[in-house]
């Protein structure tokens, strides 16, 4: 397996351990027993977004897709879950942070191939 897809790999990982841990915060309120979940799923995607920078990828493209991708599937996931709506101003927001997501890892790719030329 290559550095770069262990890297998005890990990178996968890192987002949805973040996103089960900002859940289980939301659960944890009702029910403590979770807080443990949420110390696990935060320290593992510290963990595992470390790991990701170790193959290479560069820090603000994985920064900005983890915490991006967090967020939306974070609101998705409270929709899913907790029955908490997701409002057409919130969904506007989700598309942004998706276009967000895309330009942050086009413009890496641009600045790699300008790199290596």
């Amino acid at each position: 397996m290559t550095n770069t897809v262990k890297g998005w790999l890990l990178l996968v990982a890192a987002i949805l351990t973040e996103v089960a841990g900002s859940l289980s915060l939301k659960g944890a309120l009702s029910h403590p027993g979770f807080y443990a979940l949420v110390v696990v799923g935060y320290l593992g995607a510290f963990i595992l977004l470390a790991m990701v920078l170790r193959t290479g990828m560069a820090l603000g493209v994985a920064y900005g897709i983890w915490g991006a991708s967090g967020v939306a599937l974070t609101a998705i996931g409270s929709l899913v879950v907790f029955g908490e709506p997701i409002t057409l101003f919130m969904g506007i927001g989700i598309v942004v942070i998706i276009a967000g997501v895309l330009c942050v890892e086009l413009g890496a790719q641009a600045a790699q191939k300008v790199k290596a030329a």
